[in-house]
């Protein structure tokens, strides 16, 4: 059994949550093992969730819910506890893109983190967060619930042919990233063109940006740096980088041409006979 702490509830998403776990299954009369059997995991993941020593998943916040009936509760907090996983510059950017109806973004290195495979952005994240990889990786993994919501944003990719010749993490996770890709021409809401190397000097060549819309609030650009991010409402910025959006779209290959890119490049670099 895990050693009781006071937790200070205001003191993060994870103290909250665990201290609400806490003292909601006080309130159902349950100790720790009970309510461990009852969603099956053990007491000790309870006690180290109540203590802020581990993170909860979704799945275990919805089986929470459904045995204290807690109408949600869960469910809804742990949205904040792994967004709160994320490095703390990028938070308020995250916070945006979850309010955003419609995003538009060039990605020049990497594919966007919306569209990630969870190996994907293992490597990834690998390179710098490896004392923190397992909760910077579920804070990412979480920013993916907007694609599932009733009304998603709309998500508009500019991709780079770079990211996809860009090996990471492997030639089956880039293959499984690929084909992950692949898995959006069917979405309505997610559209991804790929600017082909034969472009040459283009509209994007400052590096990766995103634009965020809203429905009420003023349009939002943000680009980053190594460990920073820069966000910015000012109208001229926004007016200039809609504009060198739109004429990445117009230069990149259409929807349909860079799915078949992208299919190619899955099967001659990444395929069992292609490129080692």
């Amino acid at each position: 059994m895990v050693n009781i702490r006071s937790l200070d509830p205001s003191a993060s998403p994870l103290d909250y949550y665990g201290s609400e776990l806490r003292r909601l299954r006080e309130e159902a009369q349950l100790n720790q093992q009970q309510l461990g059997d009852i969603i099956f995991c053990t007491g000790s993941l309870i006690g180290q969730i109540e203590n802020a020593k581990k993170l909860p998943t979704r799945e275990f916040s919805e089986r929470v819910d459904a045995a204290l009936m807690t109408g949600g509760l869960f469910t809804r907090l742990v949205s904040l506890v792994l967004r709160s996983q994320l490095p703390s510059w990028f938070q308020e950017y995250a916070e945006m893109e979850a309010k955003a109806a419609y995003i538009s973004t060039y990605q020049c290195q990497l594919v966007y983190g919306l569209l990630q495979t969870e190996a994907y952005a293992r490597a990834v994240l690998s390179i710098d967060y490896t004392d923190r990889l397992e909760e910077t990786l579920a804070g990412r993994m979480e920013r993916q619930q907007i694609l599932r919501r009733k009304n998603p944003p709309v998500l508009w990719v500019v991709l780079d042919e770079a990211a996809l010749h860009r090996e990471v993490g492997g030639r089956e996770v880039m293959r499984a990233q690929l084909e992950h890709l692949l898995t959006f021409a069917s979405e309505p809401w997610v559209k991804i063109q790929v600017l082909p190397f034969e472009v040459g000097e283009h509209a994007g060549v400052v590096g990766t940006f995103t634009v965020l819309r809203f429905d009420k609030d003023p349009d939002i650009f943000y680009s980053e740096s190594y460990d920073s991010g820069h966000m910015t409402a000012n109208s001229q910025v926004i007016r200039e980088r809609s504009v060198g959006y739109s004429r990445l779209q117009a230069t990149a290959l259409s929807v349909e041409e860079s799915a078949g890119l992208i299919a190619r490049v899955m099967e001659e670099r990444y395929g069992h006979g292609g490129v080692a």
